[in-house]
């Protein structure tokens, strides 16, 4: 990728990991507004249910977290948290159709496992015996390896987790070191022969753009990787907001690598992965070629929502519980307070903790579709679109930013190809993707929102 392209392109555009982004939700969304947008659900797709939970503590706090999470502390804040978790749980699930299918259940934080085993099986108790399952439902759990022995991730596999994401960020100890992070209490590669020998898939996620990394040295991280063999592994690239979270400017202190230092990181990264046979979906998800993603990346069947990418036969709407949860629901987003002590208060009086959240019109509803057929398979196609949302071609364009102008743009630096059929990136052009996704939103025609920069 020419250099001038990676500058020109690296621009601050939303992630897009929903659609419209977080920070466009706002408070005028009630809890009157929560349930009926839960009612609706029901009779709305997708129809599976996905749900969501969010346990925020951390033993230590890594300064390259953008996550809501907070210091494992005080024993009675977070006995008061856990009970008011279930209880909030107690208030949702009597709203939903039990008709319906659960296909995925998703914790995530802060550290979830930050929590006795005993805690989370209660609470995959709770959630499961009221609903049947689709077929091979995920239920998945992110990890922290610092702090956990063999008989914890044992536990796990009991509970009933069987998709497990450990959080490496990075095998170099000096980075971990200058990131606050503890490295891995069991080795690696021991806990990933243990879970896959019980039948458990495995994640390992790394993060690229923190300091002291060097193409050299992420190279060697991701080769360690590849000796281990985990079903996926996840390049996440390091957002430095430090306006969300003020301990990353301990990272700009340090030095941060450049974007064209960290454009290499990534490329190498990805030639050693796909060197391996992993295939690359998305973003910065590398997978074994039998992987149901990268199956369903080919057949225009890959998908995504606020647990990352999934398959059309995994999504479902996603019921979020915790502080600062956000469920995501065919017509609305709603997101839990971020206050812990008022989360408590409010779920402890019977109340549902909303916070914010959005109401998405028509326009947005299919703008959403678009800019997620573009994340996800790295193309639009007009008609395909039409067909799954039962409109015209035109009432698709009409929703969007659709200029032809700034089509060309992109085409001109070889970033798409595209006609009026279709919009397709080129193989080497993907990660400009939200910018192509942005180019064609509405809200981001005029906005003050922020954003992380593009590589």
């Amino acid at each position: 990728m020419k250099q001038e392209l990676l500058d020109k392109y690296s621009v601050a555009v939303p992630r897009y990991t929903s659609y419209p982004p977080a920070n466009f939700f706002n408070d005028s969304f009630a809890v009157t507004d929560y349930r009926e947008a839960i009612e609706a659900s029901n009779t709305q797709q997708p129809e599976h249910i996905s749900f969501y939970i969010h346990i925020p503590f951390c033993y230590k706090m890594c300064h390259y977290c953008g996550c809501n999470a907070m210091l494992l502390e005080n024993k009675t804040v977070v006995a008061a948290y856990m009970d008011a978790l279930k209880r909030e749980i107690e208030m949702v699930l009597p709203l939903l159709d039990h008709n319906r299918k659960i296909s995925q259940i998703h914790y995530g934080g802060g550290s979830p496992t930050s929590q006795p085993v005993a805690m989370l099986k209660e609470i995959n108790k709770m959630l499961l015996e009221g609903f049947e399952t689709i077929d091979r439902p995920e239920i998945a759990i992110e990890c922290h390896p610092g702090y956990l022995d063999e008989a914890y991730w044992n536990d796990l596999i009991d509970a009933g987790f069987n998709r497990i994401s450990i959080g490496i960020q990075d095998f170099n100890e000096d980075v971990l070191k200058a990131s606050n992070r503890k490295p891995s209490k069991m080795p690696v590669a021991d806990i990933v022969r243990l879970l896959k020998s019980k039948g458990v898939a495995v994640n390992m996620d790394f993060i690229y753009g923190l300091p002291l990394q060097t193409a050299d040295s992420f190279a060697d991280t991701i080769k360690q990787a590849i000796e281990i063999q985990p079903d996926r592994l996840v390049t996440f690239s390091y957002a430095h907001v430090p306006w969300v979270n003020p301990a990353m400017m301990n990272l700009e202190k340090l030095g941060l690598p450049t974007p064209q230092d960290k454009n290499k990181i990534y490329e190498t990264a990805k030639h050693l992965l796909n060197d391996a046979e992993y295939k690359t979906v998305g973003l910065d998800h590398f997978v074994q070629p039998n992987d149901e993603l990268y199956i369903a990346q080919k057949t225009k069947a890959l998908h995504r929502n606020f647990q990352g990418y999934c398959t059309r036969r995994t999504t479902g709407q996603v019921y979020a519980f915790g502080v600062t949860g956000i469920s995501q629901l065919t017509t609305a987003y709603s997101q839990n307070t971020k206050n812990l002590k008022k989360y408590i208060e409010q779920v402890n009086k019977g109340e549902l903790p909303v916070l914010k959240g959005y109401r998405l019109n028509n326009d947005e509803q299919i703008t959403r579709e678009v800019i997620t057929s573009l994340m996800c398979n790295y193309e639009i196609v007009w008609a395909d679109l039409a067909s799954l949302l039962n409109v015209s071609v035109e009432e698709i364009k009409n929703a969007l930013n659709y200029n032809e102008d700034n089509l060309k743009a992109f085409a001109e630096d070889d970033i798409i190809e595209f006609n009026s059929d279709y919009i397709k990136i080129l193989p080497d052009a993907t990660p400009f993707v939200r910018n192509i996704a942005a180019s064609l939103d509405k809200l981001m025609m005029n906005t003050d929102k922020r954003f992380s920069k593009v590589g």
